[in-house]
């Protein structure tokens, strides 16, 4: 069969690769996909957008694919999965009612109220004037977050009052994310390790995949800006199975039950982004509606099961019925980005060393790359996705950083502290 899934990031390409191994696909298709894919065995790149959501569709029908996997979370707030849905085409996701878990942090948090579920306390505000008088009368820190989607850069951790009120003016005077930011959170500072919970959802059933935690912040030690993701691994050891099964019972089947009692069943990929406190109680920071990026790398990595045969147990309600096999190692990936990322970079610079790089146990998952003449340069801010398996996370990260160090091209920047707080809660001797 034929399958097409839709972006450009390394996402796109860690699904479009495991895809491909499965018996059951002659061909996957990639919407628009990047130099990676273009070389990827079996892979295919196809001139369009991923956000063009009705020239997909009718892309979809006319080459006969039997199967779309959406990648990024815009096409599905803006209704994708329903528009090919109506044209009679299998589509991998939720429908726009239920992709509004990531579409509006201000529905998720009623969605979480109506659950029961753990998450920070909050205010919502449309209104300067009214949401600067909140922040002067509660103590700092908080966290100020913009309702709607803002491309993982809409939520500002502010350590002091001052920042907060610099934030919420830049999103309801200044406009600075549009109508995303037209309504804000102010929430709760929380303590504690941050982890990605990740699971299939059928409307009905919750199947966990293997734990994973991401890398927000640019820098060294959680230092500067936030960024869509500058590394991660799996597993995580802040999700041993006790907080696991805490999330399950606290968190996911509570909110996929108040999903369904609404009439918005949800069924797709559903990433709880946690805040885990020291005595092991997770709290929900955020939903997204997707595969993360880049958890999914080290995840699609590590997966011994067909991704067909899950996604279709997903679409057809039958997730109680199947299981997953994972690769008992673990794996690493390291975001390779552009500089000035997340703020303004140049592109077009010659990559060097990526065929060095990939081996059995490396694998280089391209982002923001694209051919020219013929020769891959960089695109995008977060270029590649340096992946690699090791039989203990030490050595998954020696692998993958060793990688990394045969792979240059100008202004290329990265984390050095991948793993770090997985790396701490081992033994002194195995680190």
């Amino acid at each position: 069969m034929r399958v097409l899934v839709t972006g450009s990031g390394g996402r796109e390409h860690a699904l479009a690769w495991k895809l491909a191994q499965s018996d059951r696909i002659s061909e996957v298709l990639v919407a628009p996909g990047n130099a990676g894919t273009a070389r990827e065995p079996g892979v295919c790149n196809v001139p369009l957008e991923a956000d063009e959501n009705a020239r997909l569709v009718a892309f979809a029908i006319t080459e006969d694919v039997e199967l779309v996997i959406p990648g990024p979370e815009a096409p599905l707030v803006a209704g994708l999965v329903d528009q090919m849905e109506r044209a009679g085409m299998p589509c991998f996701g939720p429908t726009a009612a239920a992709a509004r878990l990531e579409g509006s942090k201000v529905f998720s948090k009623e969605v979480l109220d109506a659950a029961g579920a753990p998450t920070a306390g909050y205010r919502e505000f449309t209104g300067l004037e009214a949401a600067l008088r909140h922040v002067e009368e509660r103590p700092a820190p908080m966290v100020v977050k913009a309702d709607g989607l803002a491309a993982g850069k809409g939520v500002i951790v502010a350590e002091t009052r001052q920042q907060a009120c610099a934030a919420l003016t830049e999103m309801l005077e200044a406009e600075a994310f549009g109508d995303a930011g037209r309504r804000v959170l102010v929430e709760d500072f929380l303590e504690g390790e941050e982890a990605s919970f990740i699971a299939l959802v059928d409307g009905e059933h919750v199947l966990p995949l293997a734990s994973s935690q991401d890398h927000k912040a640019r820098d060294d030690g959680d230092r500067g800006p936030n960024t869509g993701g500058m590394g991660a691994y799996s597993p995580a050891p802040v999700l041993d199975p006790d907080v696991q099964a805490r999330v399950m019972n606290e968190v996911m089947h509570p909110v996929v039950r108040v999903m369904r009692d609404n009439g918005t069943p949800f069924k797709g990929v559903l990433y709880a982004g946690l805040m885990i406190s020291p005595d092991g109680a997770p709290r929900v920071l955020e939903f997204n509606v997707r595969f993360g990026d880049p958890e999914c790398q080290p995840l699609m990595m590590r997966m011994r099961t067909d991704l067909l045969d899950l996604i279709e147990a997903t679409r057809e309600g039958r997730l109680d019925k199947v299981r997953v096999s994972w690769d008992p190692r673990s794996a690493l990936g390291v975001v390779m980005a552009s500089g000035g990322y997340p703020g303004s970079y140049a592109k077009g610079h010659e990559i060097s060393g990526l065929d060095t790089a990939d081996n059995s146990s490396v694998k280089m998952f391209h982002a923001g790359t694209a051919m020219k003449d013929g020769k891959v340069a960089t695109a995008g801010g977060r270029v590649l996705c340096v992946t690699a398996l090791g039989d203990s996370l030490p050595e998954a990260r020696d692998r993958a950083y060793q990688a990394v160090s045969d792979i240059s091209f100008e202004g290329a920047f990265h984390r050095s502290d991948i793993g770090a707080r997985a790396l701490a809660r081992l033994p002194s001797e195995s680190a």
